[in-house]
């Protein structure tokens, strides 16, 4: 299993969508606007996010702060 997480949101309403993009919505685990979860990083998640795409926010689990970190890092 990846040991790299990915937060997903959904951020529209999932009516009047096609059956295949409400079924990759629903099997990343979201079932409300406004609800988020953390999933592995793998393939077939990947796939999913990118069926519904227009549909979600996708951000890396720990929010972008390994990204801070190594630019602080670097400026020393």
């Amino acid at each position: 299993m990846s040991d790299k997480s990915i937060k997903v949101t959904l951020i529209k309403s999932m009516a009047g969508q096609l059956a295949s993009i409400r079924a990759s919505a629903r099997g990343l685990g979201l079932r409300r606007i406004g609800h988020t979860v953390v999933v592995a990083d793998t393939p077939s998640n990947r796939g999913m996010m990118f069926a519904a795409s227009h549909m979600l926010r996708v951000e890396t689990a720990d929010g972008g702060k390994s990204a801070a970190k190594k630019r602080s890092q670097g400026s020393r």
